[in-house]
């Protein structure tokens, strides 16, 4: 619950601060650039060393990269139906294929189902949602980006993202033991993510602008807190066959809503910043009552 509270009162100081003018017009990109190249790599390091990697996390890992390849099919569809700029395209399909399964879905796992599902949900972060992020995220947001990047760009950027970097090293050091300390400095540094990454989303948010963009906000959203979960759980459960509280917690983690750090990677390829921004601020608000209907739809599971 504190954790939920310090999300809450971030992006509330963020709006705040945004409305009275405390901040420069370009705090947002510094606190941007600070979490891409300083807060997710020290989260990697820290929590990449700790997964035990066994066949039993297959299904929880996939299931990021099923739903980010559902959205950019869905979204594509889409796009071309309702002739959407390539900007709009780009961003539903990042903000609707990437879920907030990190210092969102942590601290919903654990207020749902308790200490014992926090495994299942690291997985499901940081060998889907981190994994995807790093690779196809970044090429989806390079190639529907203003100046589509060649083959060789596209692989240069994915190689030399921040995050990307990180979870190589940390895959590299997964036999080394961390000293105490440097545990410690991983953790102060990574626990900058939640509330900076908060804060920028408040300093950009404009409810105002809700108007222009409605549809497809409710477009994405509908697609990401409802249309993706469902087709996990038609895959997984009712095809498959899968059960337990592994595959409960694997399907709330699809219903997370959009992934704040998506918003940042859109908005640096000069997507549509304005739809990210709003996606995640709304999804955030809607999810606290979409969460619990799913959860108490997973009980049977």
């Amino acid at each position: 619950m504190n954790n939920l509270l310090l999300l809450a009162l971030c992006f509330i100081v963020g709006m705040v601060l945004h409305r009275f003018k405390r901040m420069p017009d370009n705090a947002p990109v510094t606190l941007n650039s600070f979490i891409i190249h300083v807060s997710l790599p020290a989260l990697t390091l820290l929590y990449i060393h700790g997964v035990q990697f066994s066949s039993t996390v297959f299904l929880t890992a996939l299931m990021a990269w099923l739903v980010f390849g559902f959205s950019v099919l869905f979204f594509y569809y889409v796009g071309r139906c309702l002739a959407l700029p390539r900007a709009t395209v780009g961003t539903l399909m990042l903000l609707g294929g990437l879920g907030n399964t990190s210092f969102f879905g942590l601290p919903m796992v654990e207020a749902f189902y308790g200490q014992t599902g926090i495994t299942t949900a690291i997985v499901a972060d940081l060998l889907g949602s981190f994994f995807v992020l790093s690779i196809l995220g970044i090429s989806v947001a390079g190639w529907y980006s203003h100046t589509p990047p060649t083959a060789l760009q596209l692989l240069k950027r994915i190689a030399v993202f921040p995050p990307f970097l990180a979870l190589l090293i940390a895959l590299i050091l997964l036999p080394v033991d961390y000293a105490d300390w440097f545990s410690q400095l991983l953790k102060r540094l990574g626990d900058t993510l939640a509330p900076l990454a908060l804060l920028s989303v408040g300093l950009q948010l404009r409810l105002g602008d809700f108007a222009s963009v409605k549809r497809n906000v409710l477009l994405g959203l509908s697609f990401k807190l409802l249309l993706a979960p469902l087709a996990i759980y038609l895959l997984y459960v009712q095809l498959l066959g899968a059960r337990g509280q592994a595959m409960q917690i694997t399907i709330f983690e699809a219903a997370m809503p959009p992934m704040i750090t998506a918003a940042i990677i859109a908005a640096e390829h000069h997507l549509d910043a304005k739809l990210a921004n709003l996606m995640v601020a709304i999804g955030l608000l809607i999810s606290f009552v979409s969460l619990t209907v799913w959860y108490w739809l997973l009980h049977s599971v």
